[in-house]
């Protein structure tokens, strides 16, 4: 059950619904409460909702549970930077790099810990720039490279000089407000879309050279710097290629939309021009591939879809793509070998590229789609192996096995006849005779349970069971077993008998007659019995059993009541009460 809430828990977390995944990892905390998995899960889940404090308990007892386990120091620290709790930070981060010195995601918490405790040291400026923290770090350069259009930027020097100097004293912002590219570069760094006025045939301003008011606050800002004699050079201009470029991929987006458009209205030849279109004109994006592979897939182009979806994840690791459009592509694949599939081997190249899909990124969809193509394989098996005649056969062999009184050889020729036809309830009740030859009571009443399930008019399957109770010791359920068969055939002799010699042992035990073993055996085998604890538990039934010792006119109106003397007759079968 605790496994079963984590996985939810699991699932939840990985779709993105953090509160969904806290209540399951709850349920799953309550019924395994000293696991320290299920904390350090818990967690992340309330870190990523941004409640540290709950957070930290969690990391607490995660680490409390389990000190030798470098991940909980990471959870430890992750949530008193939240916090803003720095030198514990630090503190719990070098702690889990004792434990584990070469992991990394300890590394980059620590160096994220020191970095932030090291900017909150410092005195701030009453004029901070409020976009001072966008351009901080390498994590600035990293984006700019990111983004098309920035990348561009990246070639020309004077950009690269007045993003240096932004990244030295953000204040420095205000001296390049006008030219458009740094306002470009805000928005790709705050992540926003800001509208800049067009500039012509090309993404330049004219000139990047400042105003002389500008120049002359620059100057001021920085009065060591001494004026150059020559004018300003002009900027790089974008190539002709890279020009092209640029263009090709707003094309191909335009194109991309387009088939999304005409995927939607169900139009899929037209998507498949559009997406093919945007491929020539940009093969550096990849989801133009896995759109085109899902049209393929609704059109039950499947051979398509699959060389769609092998270029998609060739191209995408020679790009370094996003790992979960890796994982798409391959999911995809496998859906398309899903529905090729017509015979259990077939399950088996699908079955492994879900797997790989959930290497790449564990996605709840992936994960259901795998389970179910494993389900399907495992009943086409069933169904290919399936033969009734072979089935007759190996059963016949286990009879002769069974007259010579070899109970295991004749227990793997039933097997095979089950396997070769798993509804035939004669196989059931002839293995589940084996059984209670060898001993093995628990596989003799399972199979003498399937075997009644299967066909609940063969009488023999009663007989089996009852059998099977009876030497279980389970007398009045062995009792209540051969009732039941005595219903289907009120003659049947073996029924009958097998009534006759319980009810003998549950006489014995009525007057008293066990010895003081078989009565311990029974009695401690009757409080292992679910229904006998639940009588014994019931207030009730307590008073009853009080009333048959101490007020005999009480318990005279008891025995009107049949309820009341099943119960009363089950206490006495298990050897827990007499009655005399």
């Amino acid at each position: 059950m605790a496994d079963e809430a984590k996985a939810k828990g699991n699932a939840a977390f990985s779709s993105g619904d953090y509160a969904a995944a806290i209540r399951h990892f709850s349920d799953a905390i309550a019924l395994a409460p000293t696991n320290h998995v299920l904390y350090s899960n818990r967690s992340a889940a309330h870190a990523s909702l941004q409640n540290y404090a709950d957070a930290l308990a969690d990391a607490k007892k995660t680490v409390e549970l389990k000190p030798d386990w470098s991940k909980g120091y990471s959870r430890l620290g992750a949530a008193h930077l939240g916090l803003a709790q720095y030198d514990d930070a630090v503190s719990a981060y070098k702690k889990g790099l004792e434990i584990d010195p070469a992991n990394e995601p300890l590394k980059a918490g620590l160096a994220d810990a020191q970095k932030a405790k090291s900017a909150a040291s410092r005195p701030r400026s009453s004029a901070t720039n409020p976009f001072g923290d966008a351009f901080s770090g390498p994590e600035m350069w990293a984006r700019l490279t990111a983004d098309p259009t920035t990348r561009a930027y990246l070639q020309q020097p004077d950009f690269v000089q007045m993003m240096q100097d932004i990244q030295k004293d953000p204040n420095n912002l205000n001296l390049h407000l006008k030219d458009q590219r740094v306002m470009q570069a805000i928005g790709v760094l705050l992540n926003v879309k800001i509208q800049t006025p067009p500039t012509g045939d090309t993404d330049m301003p004219d000139s990047p050279t400042p105003p002389p008011s500008e120049r002359k606050r620059a100057a001021e800002a920085e009065p060591t710097k001494q004026p150059e004699p020559e004018p300003e050079p002009e900027p790089m201009e974008l190539t002709e290629d890279e020009r092209s470029a640029k263009q090709r991929k707003a094309e191909a987006q335009k194109e991309k939309e387009a088939g999304n458009a005409a995927y939607k209205k169900k139009d899929f030849e037209t998507a498949i021009q559009h997406y093919t279109t945007a491929l020539e004109l940009d093969d550096e994006d990849i989801s133009y591939l896995t759109n085109r592979a899902a049209v393929y897939l609704e059109m039950g182009k499947y051979e398509e879809c699959i060389k769609d979806c092998d270029k998609a994840v060739e191209r995408g690791r020679e790009l370094r793509s996003d790992y979960k459009m890796i994982a798409r592509a391959l999911t995809r694949k496998g859906t398309a070998l899903v529905k090729m599939a017509k015979i259990s081997k077939d399950y088996e190249p699908a079955i492994e590229t879900f797997q790989k899909a959930l290497t790449e990124h564990r996605n709840p969809d992936t994960l259901k789609k795998l389970n179910e193509a494993e389900k399907a394989k495992k009943e086409l098996e069933q169904q290919e192996y399936f033969d009734p005649k072979l089935a007759d056969e190996e059963r016949e062999k286990g009879n002769e096995f069974f007259k010579q009184q070899k109970y295991p050889e004749a227990v793997k020729h039933y097997t095979e006849s089950l396997r070769r036809n798993p509804k035939d309830p004669r196989a059931y009740s002839n293995r589940a005779a084996c059984y209670t030859k060898l001993g093995a009571m628990p596989e003799g009443l399972k199979d003498a349970e399937k075997c009644i399930e299967l066909d609940p008019t063969f009488v023999k399957g009663y007989t089996r069971k009852g059998a099977v109770q009876y030497f279980m010791k389970e007398y009045d359920k062995a009792l209540e077993t051969y009732r039941e068969g005595l219903k289907l055939d009120p003659n049947n002799q073996e029924l009958l008998e097998g009534i006759r010699t319980c009810i003998q042992q549950i006489n014995k035990a009525s007057r008293g007659d066990l010895s003081p073993e078989e009565l311990k055996e029974r009695q401690a085998k009757a409080m292992q019995d679910p229904e006998i604890q639940n009588i014994l538990q019931d207030p009730v039934m307590r008073q009853v059993l009080i009333d048959f010792q101490e007020n005999p006119k009480a318990a005279q109106e008891h025995t009107k009541n049949p309820m009341v003397m099943n119960k009363i007759q089950k206490l006495v079968s298990a050897g827990i009460v007499q009655m005399r």
